[in-house]
């Protein structure tokens, strides 16, 4: 996405003003349904299963001056219940944005999926620091464009697979995109199980990018549904 109007994660540009620079990011001021929430209360539902349909694709990724972000157009679709959604890319904040009972992990991965409808899907990936390096991230680590620039195209292939933790269940909830133009009307899915990466891995991320994070968003009237 490219953005007629700058924005960042602080200062005069940051999330206290995004609704001011600009008539198309209003949304980011008086929206009813945005992103991130903490995650506190949840409603058992009988939620369908996650089908990912993941398979690898050659990397192209980029320094977009707000976060590292992979296209993946090409890796395949999400199933949830009767709807697909085709994967069109993932990006990281550092540390997560949505918060589990206050508590945000190291990082997480947002996986942006889209419907055939245009409608928004976006599946939260948690990671936290541990002892087992991630193999995927691993790849990316080492290809991080360290400025600001247009997509790399390198002849090597991810297997997004690698990034999803082996337990699928998930809280799902109606939300926003967590930049401008703060777009609602997304569906969103935090899964429960967090991946592990190393404190390498981590760092080297956060050498780039670290607090680009939106503060969490008021919940409203909204209702938060748990796979389990």
């Amino acid at each position: 996405m490219t953005y007629k109007t700058h924005w960042s994660y602080e200062g005069k540009t940051g999330p206290a003003y995004w609704d001011c620079l600009s008539e198309e990011y209003a949304l980011c001021g008086s929206g009813k349904q945005q992103t991130p929430i903490d995650i506190t209360n949840s409603i058992k539902a009988d939620l369908p299963p996650l089908i990912f349909n993941y398979q690898p694709i050659p990397l192209i990724i980029e320094n977009n001056g707000h976060s590292i972000q992979i296209t993946a157009d090409k890796a395949g679709t999400l199933k949830i219940g009767e709807n697909a959604y085709q994967l069109l890319q993932f990006h990281f904040h550092s540390p997560s944005e949505e918060a589990i009972n206050g508590k945000r992990t190291d990082m997480v991965i947002h996986l942006v999926h889209q419907n055939i409808q245009g409608e928004l899907a976006v599946v939260a990936v948690l990671l936290k620091a541990g002892d087992l390096p991630n193999s995927c991230i691993e790849t990316l680590g080492d290809l991080m464009p360290q400025t600001q620039g247009d997509a790399q195209h390198h002849d090597v292939q991810i297997d997004i697979n690698e990034l999803l933790p082996n337990q699928k269940d998930y809280y799902s909830f109606a939300g926003s995109l967590t930049t401008p133009p703060c777009s609602e009307g997304v569906k969103w899915v935090v899964l429960k199980q967090t991946v592990s990466i190393s404190p390498t891995q981590l760092a080297q991320y956060q050498a780039l990018y670290t607090e680009n994070v939106r503060p969490l968003q008021a919940l409203n009237d909204r209702k938060v549904l748990s796979s389990n």
